[in-house]
C-alpha cells in the first residue's frame, strides 16, 4: 500500500507544515488535532469537555475520509495545556469510547496557544 495523504474539509485545516493524516502500512496516522471548528477556523471556546468533543469530531471526520472510523483507533495521544483538565477530558472521552477504548498516552502541551486546552493524535486501522 502506497503512502496516501488524507484531507477532508469536514475537519480543521492543518498548517502547511503537516497533513491531517497519512494512510500507510494498513494504518491511518492522524496528526495532532486541535479543537478547531472547520467552518470558522477558530478554536472552540469553552470547557475542556467542549474542546475534547471538537478534537474527536475532527478526528472522526478525518478517519471517515480515510475509510476508517473511531472504533478502529488503536492508540491515541492526548496533549493537555493544563493537567488539571485531565478529569474533564476523561469525562468526555468516555462518551466517545464507552467500552474497549484505545491504548492512550498523555503529555503536557509544550507551548502556549491562546485558548487551546487540548490536542489529540491517533493511529487507527485503515
Amino acid at each position: 500500500m502506497a503512502r496516501q495523504i488524507v484531507f477532508t474539509p469536514e475537519a480543521a485545516k492543518p498548517p502547511a507544515t503537516y497533513s491531517q493524516a497519512v494512510k500507510a502500512a494498513g494504518l491511518v496516522f492522524v496528526s495532532g488535532t486541535a479543537p478547531v471548528d472547520p467552518a470558522t477556523g477558530a478554536i472552540v471556546a469553552g470547557t475542556i469537555q467542549e474542546q475534547t468533543r471538537q478534537c474527536l469530531a475532527n478526528i472522526q471526520a478525518i478517519l471517515e475520509a480515510a475509510g476508517s472510523s473511531l472504533d478502529r483507533i488503536v492508540s491515541a495521544t492526548v496533549i493537555l495545556a493544563d493537567e488539571d483538565d485531565f478529569a474533564g477530558m476523561n469525562e468526555e472521552w468516555l462518551r466517545w469510547f464507552p467500552s474497549d477504548p484505545p491504548a492512550r498516552q498523555g503529555a503536557k502541551l509544550p507551548v502556549r496557544v491562546p485558548g487551546l486546552k487540548i490536542s489529540i493524535a491517533a493511529i487507527a486501522e485503515a
